[in-house]
């Protein structure tokens, strides 16, 4: 009988003759971690071990002294246009083209004008009646009649005219008679609502100097749009729609046929000159607020109406191109002759830095190739930034001579 083996001695022992079978593939991922280091100042770990690594962790892209700033800054450089600004509606919609004034025949019977725009559906009435469309052919007519035209040039000057021109005298006379009061306040000088205040006080004797005897009854239309065309005495603020008003002011004598065709040139390079240096001073010494305005983004805080028939003065000029407001030579010595470049270096005084900052919309406007395109699209713009706009149409009047 044999004696029984022992386990171990039942197990093959492999033949050292045979191939070496490899072992099957194994289907888990091992994870193979980099050396670990022994320097204690290495702050990178292992992903799978959580040791410390040898490789240096990458340097942040912002140093820990400055962190990166969570505000988006207010100003950057000038794009073409802000993200809500319907551009390709004003470029599809057609320039608006000059309109003869029809005069009112008398008698006329005058009334009181009255807020009519309340809502978006009261514009898009305003806007598709004949009576707006006349008012914005009477805008383009102003343009087109100094065109190519200095400020300085004979044009035909009226009575009306010249009366007109002596009312703006007297009324910048008062501001030096009105010194700004000391206050805190950065915005709003309360000494301009004295002013406002003999303004209104002495409107109607103002329109007297210049109406006929069979005109009189109309101051009651007429005063209204005077004045509310040079600011708002309770915010203490001017804009658009106040410029608008003074053109409506403007639009009414010529529907009373007190303002002929002939005069227009007479209109732009004496009436609204005039005009336009008294708001400035009242902005300046009463630190009049922007009403409505669009920042950055918008054309100007304060004036829309003198780049239109600025530009216009400019078409097919010699040497003057949109791209020439950047040459301060240019602003020297043209400023005089020509509103664009007027408004330009108004701008240029009263604000601070560069000028793609605070003014990208006019920086944007000097890289158009001539100023019969610069015209053309400010035209479009000021329909449709200024006169559709409820906030500041919301303020419009409408009476007898512009109806709603």
């Amino acid at each position: 009988m044999e004696p029984p083996q022992s386990p171990s001695s039942t197990i093959k022992k492999p033949d050292e003759n045979e191939p070496k079978q490899t072992p099957p593939p194994s289907t888990t991922t091992i994870h193979h971690c980099l050396p670990h280091s022994t320097t204690p100042t290495t702050t990178a770990t292992c992903r799978s071990c959580g040791g410390p690594a040898e490789i240096p962790p990458p340097q942040p892209v912002w140093s820990e002294m400055s962190p990166p700033p969570n505000y988006r800054p207010i100003r950057a450089p000038a794009v073409n246009l802000p993200p809500n600004y319907s551009q390709q509606a004003i470029i599809l919609t057609p320039v608006p083209k000059s309109q003869k004034v029809s005069v009112i025949s008398l008698p006329h019977e005058f009334q009181s004008p009255s807020k009519m725009i309340h809502a978006p559906d009261d514009i898009r009435h305003f806007v598709e009646a004949d009576s707006a469309n006349n008012f914005v052919g009477f805008i383009v007519s102003l343009s087109e009649s100094i065109r190519g035209k200095k400020l300085s040039e004979p044009c035909h000057e009226s009575e009306t005219i010249g009366c007109i021109c002596s009312i703006m005298d007297t009324l910048m006379c008062w501001v030096d008679e009105i010194p700004p009061i000391q206050q805190s306040a950065r915005y709003g000088n309360y000494a301009f609502r004295d002013w406002s205040g003999r303004l209104v006080e002495s409107s109607e004797d103002l329109m007297l100097k210049f109406l006929p005897e069979e005109l009189r009854s109309s101051t009651v239309e007429l005063v209204p749009y005077f004045t509310d065309s040079f600011g708002n005495s309770s915010r203490i603020d001017y804009g658009t729609g106040h410029e608008t008003n003074f053109a409506a002011w403007l639009y009414c004598l010529a529907r009373m046929g007190l303002v002929k065709e002939e005069d227009y040139q007479g209109v732009v390079s004496r009436v609204f000159v005039k005009y336009l240096n008294l708001m400035r001073k009242l902005q300046t010494v009463y630190c009049l607020e922007p009403a409505g305005s669009h920042g950055v983004w918008g054309l100007d805080d304060y004036h829309f109406l003198p780049f239109i028939f600025g530009s216009s003065q400019l078409i097919d000029h010699k040497y003057i191109k949109p791209k020439s407001i950047h040459n301060q030579d240019i602003l020297d010595n043209f400023a005089e002759e020509y509103l664009y470049i007027s408004c330009i270096a108004f701008v240029r005084k009263v604000k601070k830095g560069p000028f793609y900052e605070h003014s990208p919309m006019l920086n944007d406007i000097s890289g158009v190739a001539n100023w019969n395109k610069v015209n053309g699209g400010l035209l479009k713009m000021y329909k449709a930034e200024v006169l559709e706009k409820v906030p500041i149409m919301q303020h419009f009047l409408f009476g007898s001579l512009l109806r709603w």
